[in-house]
């Protein structure tokens, strides 16, 4: 907790400043503007200073002062400059100082206005931006927060809520923690929010937030997320070290979740109903989030050269969760899969050390998790169970690097490691044929490749055993039989397919529907428009554009069939829907400027991005483009999501080649923001005036 420095040694600012002072607590009273997208604060800092100084700061970028206050110890000056908050005084060793401030700020990342919510993003060293705070993790604070929202809102954040206190149109929430933590992990957000809640074997309060839109989803968003905090609680054989755990999706949130302190946020995408739950669910994201509020957040890494301890743990635990929950054919199956994704890495030659600080996420994630799968097997469940409990109670609440982790795995075997720290932290490469001897102990596993060896067989030779795989079939042996019948001649596998269509197996059946690429034999086609009631959105949405297309004087038929489809929270079924009726010669005639009108408008920015990609990219294929859809189009180019603005500037790129939509683009700008008017100018597009 020491990440200040001396103001006349700036050169030793980063290598002295945690000998000079210890951030003790922030205590914070913050609101958010949603109409300004704005937010103002008044700040207490406390802290101990360890060696005499006459300076010390906080990182806040980009911040202004509303009003400055001295503190009760002595007299402080308080001095913003672009990226810091300065405090000056006489400060003496040994001696506690707590100082009050005012400031204001616009942040530009790590504070978002999303439609009526607002939430926080501080990953890596982003609080700033809307909290002075400290962007090194190594500097651990207790945070205490009071948020100021509209009435009739709800806030949710790090710690518990104490109390409320309505003024003026205001509700004040007071939140406390009891421990500290890097300020990264500091978060709140405000919205439109109901939520229940329920307590773990341990007593800890879980605490589910959702839209209140989306209140019928909230059983099967959050399914089994006792049962995951139950079990890592257990597993991991280290208390719950925060005060409570809730849990809230936000829209267009900048990953598929985010693991602040007792107070996770994740993309609204994982909101579902109990039919987009088999395909999309939360479950994965939900224990991996959990994880890290021990590997992650009780212990932290002091730099990203450790960064595995982080999301390797996670990746790893979760895993562990949903073998739990879903089995060992579900566990190896997964490794499998990360397997091979790692080893295509590595045959391209972009292995990476697992202590390089920059290595991929699929390294650090997926690679870690296997290079913690392989220890365990190596050392003996006892042993590693007794170095992961040893290692967090020892570095509770501090920092830790990759071989403070080896020395407690050495404490507690006396089985030699060095060859798996080699091959596992150290090499590039993927060691795929250790990973292949850990998988084919899983009888499961050892099944599977033998039908997948089959892949190049003659089909008279394997029809057997392809028949024995889908009579009864294991998901994923199953779904292998279904690939392989699809490269044969369609008369030779006819009473295999109606073996895998009566198998009754929803992800069996999935695969017939992905698999068809050029055609639908007209001798499974009864078959096939079943898989339009399959409880999958993922095989409704194949079925229906497939049958569609291969099975043109049905399109009417298929269309009333899935009229009422919605699908994920992106809307797939709906908007392929529309995209086919808009494409259905005759259908509805009288209702096409409708559909058209419905489409186009899931391009504004009242919708999430993930429903707007798809729109953009419908809205394109059919040539749809006009003044309202460039407009969303020019507010996408700015969105503060990178994957789905890039996309939207890609759009731009091809409407900008086409003389009449150029003349549309110059008009929409009429219209635009001065973010949006700067990305036209920085591509070298001309604004006539």
């Amino acid at each position: 907790m020491k990440y200040l420095l001396f103001l006349f040694f700036p050169f030793l600012a980063y290598s002295q400043q945690t000998q000079v002072v210890d951030i003790i607590r922030i205590s914070a009273e913050v609101r958010p503007s949603l109409s300004e997208k704005q937010i103002h604060g008044r700040v207490t800092v406390t802290f101990l200073i360890l060696k005499d100084t006459q300076e010390v700061y906080l990182d806040a970028v980009a911040m202004e002062p509303e009003a400055a206050s001295k503190s009760a110890n002595t007299a402080i000056m308080v001095r913003f400059t672009k990226d810091k908050v300065w405090l000056e005084g006489a400060f003496k060793k040994g001696t506690t100082y707590s100082v009050n401030f005012e400031y204001a700020a616009t942040p530009n990342k790590a504070l978002y206005f999303v439609g009526e919510q607002i939430w926080t993003q501080g990953q890596g060293k982003n609080t700033s931006h809307w909290l002075p705070s400290l962007d090194d993790m190594n500097d651990k604070i207790e945070f205490d927060l009071t948020i100021l929202a509209p009435k009739g809102k709800t806030v949710v954040s790090n710690g518990s809520l104490i109390k409320k206190i309505d003024s003026q149109g205001l509700t004040s929430w007071f939140f406390d923690m009891k421990q500290p933590m890097s300020s990264y992990l500091v978060a709140f957000t405000i919205g439109n929010y109901s939520s229940t809640k329920m307590f773990s074997k341990s007593g800890i309060s879980l605490e589910h937030y959702i839209d209140v839109q989306d209140t019928l989803h909230l059983e099967s968003t959050y399914r089994y997320s006792k049962k995951l905090f139950d079990f890592l609680e257990a597993e991991i054989g280290v208390a719950y070290p925060w005060q409570n755990y809730k849990q809230v999706p936000v829209r267009d949130f900048l990953y598929a979740g985010m693991e602040n302190t007792g107070c996770t946020f994740f993309s609204k995408a994982f909101v579902v109903d109990s039919i987009g739950f088999k395909d999309r669910n939360y479950v994965k994201v939900n224990a991996h989030e959990l994880a890290h509020q021990w590997f992650g957040n009780l212990v932290t890494e002091t730099s990203g050269t450790h960064h595995w301890l982080h999301e390797g743990f996670a990746t790893y635990y979760a895993l562990l969760a949903e073998r739990e929950l879903f089995g060992d054919d579900y566990y190896y199956w997964k490794l499998f899969e990360s397997a091979n994704r790692l080893m295509a890495l590595s045959e391209q030659g972009k292995g990476q050390s697992m202590l390089d600080a920059k290595a991929s996420s699929l390294t650090f994630y997926e690679k870690g998790a296997w290079a913690l799968h392989l220890l365990r097997e190596a050392i003996g469940e006892a042993s590693f169970s007794a170095a992961i409990k040893s290692y967090l109670n020892k570095y509770q609440f501090k920092n830790v690097n990759t071989t403070q982790f080896i020395a407690e795995i050495k404490a507690h075997t006396s089985i030699d490691v060095s060859q798996w720290q080699k091959d596992w932290l150290q090499q590039a490469d993927f060691k795929a044929t250790q990973a292949y001897r850990s998988l084919v102990a899983s009888a499961f596993m050892k099944s599977y490749f033998e039908i997948a060896s089959l892949a190049p067989e003659a089909f008279i030779d394997k029809k057997i055993f392809l028949e024995t795989a889908l009579t009864s079939p294991n998901d994923y042996i199953g779904q292998e039989a279904v690939y392989q019948l699809s490269r044969e001649p369609f008369a030779d596998v006819l009473p295999l397919y109606k073996i895998a269509f009566n198998s009754e197996n929803l992800f069996v059946r999935q695969a017939i529907a992905l698999s068809q690429e050029d055609s639908i034999p007209k001798a499974i086609q009864l078959d096939f428009e079943g898989l339009l009631e399959d409880p999958s959105y993922v095989t409704q949405e194949t079925a229906l554009l497939k049958l569609w297309r291969y099975f043109p004087e049905n399109r009417a038929r298929y269309l009333d069939l899935t009229k009422t489809s919605i699908g994920f929270q992106d809307r797939n079924l709906r908007q392929l829907w529309l995209v086919l009726a808009i494409n259905t010669k005759g259908y509805e005639q009288d209702s096409h400027a409708s559909f058209v009108k419905e489409l186009k408008g899931y391009a504004s920015a009242t919708y999430s991005f993930e429903l707007r990609e798809i729109a953009f990219d419908y809205i394109d294929t059919l040539s749809l483009w006009d003044l309202e859809t460039i407009e969303s189009l020019l507010q996408a180019t700015t969105h503060h999501y990178w994957r789905f603005r890039d996309a939207a500037r890609k759009h731009l790129d091809t409407i900008l080649k086409q003389e009449s939509l150029k003349r549309v683009v110059v008009e929409a700008a009429n219209n635009a923001t001065p973010a949006e008017i700067s990305y036209l100018e920085r591509i070298g597009f001309v604004i006539k005036h």
